[in-house]
């Protein structure tokens, strides 16, 4: 090296190496090779030789390429001997500088600033080439077309299989032979091989791509370009970011559009905003700011800056549509989806947290956590909203044949489905302490006093919200069943009702998560209800059948053995013959739903009529059997009683299965 200790002579002095590799090409910082003798000025080391020098270094970096275009799609020497160029000039425009004032060389300096420029120049045109040429966005097939999860891999990796299964392999061989075909003029897009997860991040250009962007950064850096260089970024990849995010199929919607759209519609795009969160925030954003950090590596400041503002536009939009759907409307058929989208930010915070760190993202990550607020705020305003429409909920005319009320099926399947969600929803029914750090899911403050206070309940016995909550519904479903079966003429069909709704209720309790919402205590009350329905329904149904049977009044004297009036005792049988066809063809309109209890109702049916008839037949049917037409009083044997109540409850469609009565 020239003899000197400054910076220049330490750091930039022609090496023996590039010597060696100068004396091998025809190239014109051959000229440099004879710069062995330098004139030290004040400490700094500069060459004799410097306009020579600048004349060399002009006509490699300014001239030779004017004609010839952009040297990135060159062989690496070429592009290596022209960023070792580049260094020179700059070499030289410092030690020019740091040249005492007296004796510094302007003109010398001018025109080596110049080069520089130029340069800068060619090397914004190239990073900027070198982007646009690599950025295609991301296909967005594999995510539709994967079995297992979508994975990536750019069409310059290694084409190793992910799969292990040979049936698989054979069929992603066909499949990658295809894309080929479909691929053969579309260079560096993206493609897709099914993994396990989403949760992974790509690499977005080829590696020879990102290390020679960071070389640019690098030199772009130290001549004070690194404005221009984060813009040129920022604004490509932003594009890119955005075409790719939204080319997995969610469309971007304004708060308006999303207040207007069918809620049909609208679940479709929620799940569309689902998808495409989770791989924008595993994949996208992840591998765009793994990408960033690689080629600013130099600067992490800039790569966090490069991140922010071409990251942040499109993840507000994103998040922006969660808003919206938040604050849409409230329904109760809404729950559900807004428990989906709650659930995915939720579990994607840690994730936007970590991809989005630093304070330029500090808003991405604050607006992350408030719109997942809002959701939950969503989600609880909704699923109270299920009560309004219980209350709401006045029928004018009753089921025919006391069937199950579509209003019961509703809301038990309705809480079925809220218990598939039950650990959110205990999650969403606590109030979050917005003093913790965002993304602290886990550590909300439980407010269930206030929650059962609201609702008249004072003996909480440590119910969780949910389960207060649950309690609230059934009560009102219970108020309002009850209201229902009042308008009903006949009370036994009331009963029927109750009975048919009731049991609904109480079999969808105890076989699903409801029952642990509710408890023990609460089965074993509404299982007593229903019996007690049962209790009502036979004494209203068939007390006045039952009256029919007993002794008082046909005894002539009151004494057994004293004789029977034959007048009464036939006015008995035709009695209980006619109320008996009246209850048969009435109550075999009616519907009982449940198989079981259907079969239970006929039994204990049968279990008081039959054993009272049998008896009442037993004691009297002598007395009638040798007169004149005694079939028109005694015409049913018990057997036939029995097949008659066995054809009750089975609704109308069963009018042509049902047993005729004699004439």
């Amino acid at each position: 090296m020239a003899e000197g200790d400054g910076k220049v002579g330490e750091v930039y002095a022609i090496t023996d190496d590039m010597d060696r590799i100068f004396s091998k090409l025809d190239s014109p910082f051959s000229c440099m090779r004879s710069s062995k003798n330098y004139r030290k000025n004040e400490g700094f080391v500069v060459p004799e030789n410097v306009e020579e020098v600048l004349g060399c270094l002009e006509e490699r970096i300014v001239k030779k390429w004017e004609g010839e275009g952009l040297i990135w799609s060159e062989e690496t020497k070429e592009v290596d001997l022209y960023m070792k160029a580049i260094d020179d000039v700059q070499n030289l425009v410092d030690g020019l500088l740091e040249m005492p004032e007296e004796g510094k060389d302007l003109t010398s300096l001018q025109r080596a600033e110049n080069i520089l420029h130029q340069a800068m120049a060619h090397l914004e045109e190239g990073f900027k080439a070198l982007l646009e040429k690599h950025s295609e966005s991301v296909d967005p097939d594999w995510l539709y077309d994967s079995k297992s999860g979508p994975s990536f891999r750019s069409n310059y990796d290694d084409r190793a299989s992910w799969n292990s299964d040979e049936k698989e392999e054979e069929e992603d061989k066909v499949k990658e032979k295809e894309e080929k075909e479909k691929e053969e003029d579309e260079e560096n897009v993206p493609v897709a091989q099914p993994v396990s997860d989403l949760n992974f991040t790509i690499d977005l250009l080829p590696a020879e791509v990102v290390s020679l962007l960071g070389e640019i950064v690098v030199r772009m850096e130290r001549a004070g370009y690194m404005t221009e260089c984060r813009q040129e970024y920022t604004i490509i990849r932003k594009v890119f970011l955005e075409e790719s995010v939204f080319r997995l199929g969610f469309e971007k919607m304004s708060i308006e559009e999303v207040q207007k759209i069918q809620w049909e519609l609208l679940e479709i795009e929620i799940s569309k905003w689902m998808q495409t969160l989770k791989v924008s925030v595993n994949v996208f954003f992840a591998s765009e700011r793994k990408l960033c950090e690689r080629i600013f590596a130099v600067l992490p400041s800039v790569s966090e800056t490069c991140f922010g503002e071409l990251a942040k536009g499109t993840m507000f939009e994103l998040l922006s549509f969660g808003e919206a759907v938040a604050i849409s409307r409230r329904a109760p058929e809404k729950l559900f989806k807004i428990l989906d989208m709650y659930e995915t930010l939720r579990d994607l915070i840690p994730e936007i947290n970590s991809v989005f760190s630093g304070e330029i993202c500090s808003a991405v990550r604050s607006e992350a956590f408030a719109v997942w607020m809002l959701l939950g705020e969503a989600a609880r305003g909704t699923f109270v909203e299920l009560e309004t429409a219980i209350r709401g909920e006045v029928a004018k005319s009753p089921v025919p044949g006391g069937a199950i009320h579509p209003l019961t099926r509703y809301v038990m399947n309705y809480m079925r489905l809220a218990c598939d969600y039950r650990a959110t929803l205990e999650q969403v029914f606590k109030e979050p302490d917005m003093s913790k750090v965002a993304g602290s899911a886990d550590s909300p403050l439980d407010s269930s006093d206030d929650f059962s206070s609201e609702r008249g309940i004072t003996n909480r016995d440590d119910l969780s919200p949910l389960s207060i909550q649950t309690i609230a519904i059934m009560d009102l479903l219970e108020n309002n069943l009850d209201a229902k079966s009042r308008l009903y003429r006949d009370p036994a069909l009331s009963y029927v009702f109750l009975m048919n709704n009731g049991r609904y209720i109480v079999q969808k309790v105890k076989n699903s998560e409801i029952h642990s919402l509710l408890g023990d205590d609460w089965v074993r009350k509404h299982s007593s209800n229903v019996r007690q329905y049962h209790k009502g329904y036979q004494r209203v149904a068939w007390g006045k059948i039952l009256s029919c049977l007993k002794d008082e009044g046909i005894h002539v004297s009151g004494n057994f053995s004293s004789g029977v009036s034959r007048p009464v005792l036939k006015e008995r049988f035709k009695n209980f013959n006619a109320l008996f066809e009246e209850i048969h063809k009435t109550q075999s309109a009616w519907i009982i739903g449940d198989e079981q209890l259907q079969t239970e109702l006929r039994i204990s049916i049968a279990e008081m009529v039959i054993p009272a008839y049998r008896a009442f037949l037993g004691r009297f049917q002598h007395y009638l059997e040798n007169g004149r037409h005694s079939e028109k009083y005694i015409k049913y044997g018990p057997e036939d009683i029995e097949a008659y109540i066995n054809e009750l409850f089975e609704g109308p469609s069963s009018m042509t299965r049902r047993k005729s009565f004699p004439n």
